[in-house]
């Protein structure tokens, strides 16, 4: 069964930093691209960040270039998100996500599976 199960989410002031982490089934951890996506309160599905399995290439929205370092664990089944120098505007749902085919990134219609996410919530 596919399965994607994240965690590392709360409450924290702008400033700070906060690690989610994916734990994925064996099956789903075989998939070539694993993302993160958010979603505000009233806000469509936004694209965080993805890594290709093969190569570790990375990929980010540009709103966490410099702050969101995306890295994944093949041994443990498991892809991170390392958020820093967070913002009030970071505040949303994530949710990790996973699919096959290296293309179209940061499109959120193109992830075949997803984990239920995790609250992150930034204090001004």
């Amino acid at each position: 069964q596919v399965q994607l199960v994240e965690s590392g989410g709360g409450l924290v002031q702008a400033g700070g930093s906060l690690r989610l982490s994916c734990a994925a089934s064996e099956r789903t951890a075989s998939r070539n691209v694993m993302g993160w996506f958010r979603q505000a309160a009233g806000k469509d599905y936004e694209f965080v960040a993805a890594i290709v399995r093969t190569g570790g290439t990375t990929y980010y929205t540009d709103s966490v270039k410099g702050r969101f370092t995306i890295s994944r664990d093949n041994a443990k089944n498991t892809v991170y998100l390392q958020m820093d120098s967070l913002k009030p505007e970071d505040t949303a749902v994530y949710h990790c996500a996973a699919k096959e085919a290296p293309v179209y990134y940061s499109d959120f219609g193109t992830y075949a599976y997803w984990g239920l996410g995790t609250q992150v919530t930034v204090s001004s």
